[in-house]
């Protein structure tokens, strides 16, 4: 055995709980479903594209453009880690690996972050949709008793699928996703061709784009792609999982960013001679399909976003989970959230309690008077900041995590700094200029969120190290030697 082979396959059990989550049930198209369900792509040509197109106009084809380049080498170096270590901690045990354990925990505490507040967004993304939808039909009661209905509904069933089966969300998730894509690529692809500009030369031209705006609009762009890593946290859930899960990373970034450079490039040209703008449509999706007379299949669109938005509530409750599952087998959290249902072999402990916090989040926000895509965006917001720094710390970690294993090369430290810096860039454009109230105390809401956690590994350190050996051990990739007498003793048992 190479030491390729010889690192963790699995968060080793502690005498905590002995259930374990369901090994080698994935196949690769279920392994990719769990990545496009978290990052919910149907979504951003309903919502987010309008509002990067808001900034960065005609220019926003090419922010979409940049963003996929910048993730590809994300997905890059997370696959440097997935391709030796499948573990439901994903890029917690990633980072820890590369850079020791505290980074390690910063990086899962991070994540957790990141798909708790992306559930809570989202929550409300799907309850807007659904809105938008109603309306069209000519229902305008949109009141809060209405958004709590919706609201509980979308968690219920997303815990309900989450808690059941990890096979039965991931299929559910990739019915919704894959029908919802192919309508809006009609619709977008349809429109360019009889409405057109089919060649837009306002956009190839960037007419209008500043290099700030562009800049701004890239931070815009980044933010759709966030949570097309959770794949990772399946870990051996998956089959043969140091193949399936870097292929699904890889898979995800890339048809993912084609659909949004298509579907920029696509509604900016049709809205061009619009006497409503691209970023002021209210279904912009709908406008598209009303000109090339399908009208109907703008309304199986705007079902279709309201579903990914549950599918991403899904995905993320599901990915948060399983990170939450595996710190609290490392002793970084309670042990009640280690424990593996005796019969669906899934978090259920985990998935209940994120699932709470998660509505919790959203409802506490839509009724103290926030509206539901300003939810959306706050809690969007906060879930990023913990996307980027673990993606950071993960791209950092990778050179270090290579000379470990003896796969090192001087390029590898060169792809890790590019990645860095390009994944500065969203992160320091949402920090300066300084965004307006309520959004400037967001990075300080992360900031303080992340310190408890930190703080709390901290006091384990000092007073009670021994409840980190798990820690320690996951954290630490295997010798060839070890992993040869483990691997032994496995076939023995």
């Amino acid at each position: 055995m190479s030491p390729t082979d010889a690192v963790t396959t699995a968060i080793r059990p502690t005498p905590r709980s002995t259930a374990t989550l369901a090994a080698n049930r994935l196949s690769l198209p279920e392994v990719v479903a769990q990545s496009i369900g978290t990052v919910a792509p149907s979504g951003t040509p309903a919502l987010v594209i309008p509002v990067v197109f808001a900034v960065a106009g005609n220019g926003t084809w090419l922010a979409y453009l940049f963003a996929t380049i910048a993730l590809l080498f994300v997905a890059w170096s997370v696959n440097q880690f997935a391709r030796h270590t499948a573990s439901p901690g994903a890029l917690y045990v990633f980072a820890g690996q590369g850079l020791g354990g505290l980074w390690g925990v910063i990086a899962g505490w991070s994540l957790l972050i990141a798909y708790l507040f992306t559930a809570g967004a989202v929550i409300g993304g799907a309850v807007n949709s659904l809105l938008v939808l109603a309306h069209t039909f000519g229902v305008q009661n949109s009141d809060q008793a209405l958004t709590i209905v919706v609201s509980l509904a979308v968690i219920a069933g997303a815990w309900f699928l989450a808690y059941r089966d990890i096979r039965l969300s991931t299929r559910t998730t990739l019915a919704i996703e894959l029908a919802t894509v192919v309508l809006i690529l009609v619709v977008v692809i349809g429109a360019v061709l009889f409405v057109g500009p089919v060649v837009d030369k306002a956009q190839f031209s960037l007419e209008g784009v500043g290099s700030d705006q562009l800049r701004l609009g890239l931070v815009l762009a980044f933010f759709s792609f966030v949570g097309f890593e959770s794949a990772t946290t399946l870990g051996a859930e998956a089959k043969d999982p140091h193949r399936a899960i870097p292929r699904a990373v890889f898979v995800s970034v890339l048809a993912i960013g084609l659909l949004f450079i298509i579907s920029a490039y696509g509604l900016t040209s049709i809205f061009h001679g619009q006497t409503v703008s691209l970023d002021k449509a209210e279904a912009p999706l709908t406008t598209a399909a009303e000109g090339i007379h399908i009208r109907f299949v703008g309304s199986l669109i705007d079902l279709g976003v309201a579903l990914s938005f549950f599918a991403c509530t899904l995905g993320s409750i599901n990915a948060g989970a399983r990170v939450l599952f595996a710190l609290s087998r490392h002793g970084l959290f309670h042990r009640s959230a280690s424990a593996a249902h005796h019969l669906n072999a899934t978090p259920h402990v985990a998935v209940s309690l994120l699932a709470v916090i998660a509505i919790a989040l959203s409802l506490g926000l839509t009724q103290s008077g926030h509206g539901l895509l300003d939810t959306f965006g706050l809690l969007g917001t906060i879930a990023t900041y913990g996307f980027l720094f673990a993606y950071i710390l993960v791209a950092a970690g990778a050179p270090f995590f290579l000379r470990r294993i003896g796969h090192y090369k001087p390029w590898h430290a060169l792809v890790s700094i590019i990645t860095i810096l390009l994944l500065l860039i969203p992160l320091a454009g949402s920090l300066y200029p300084v965004p307006a109230w309520p959004y400037s105390i967001l990075p300080y809401i992360f900031l303080g969120l992340l310190a408890l956690g930190v703080a709390w590994f901290l006091l384990l350190k000092v007073f009670s190290p021994a409840s980190l050996a798990a820690l320690e051990a996951d954290l630490v990739p295997t010798s060839q030697s070890e992993a040869q007498v483990q691997t032994q003793a496995k076939v023995r048992s």
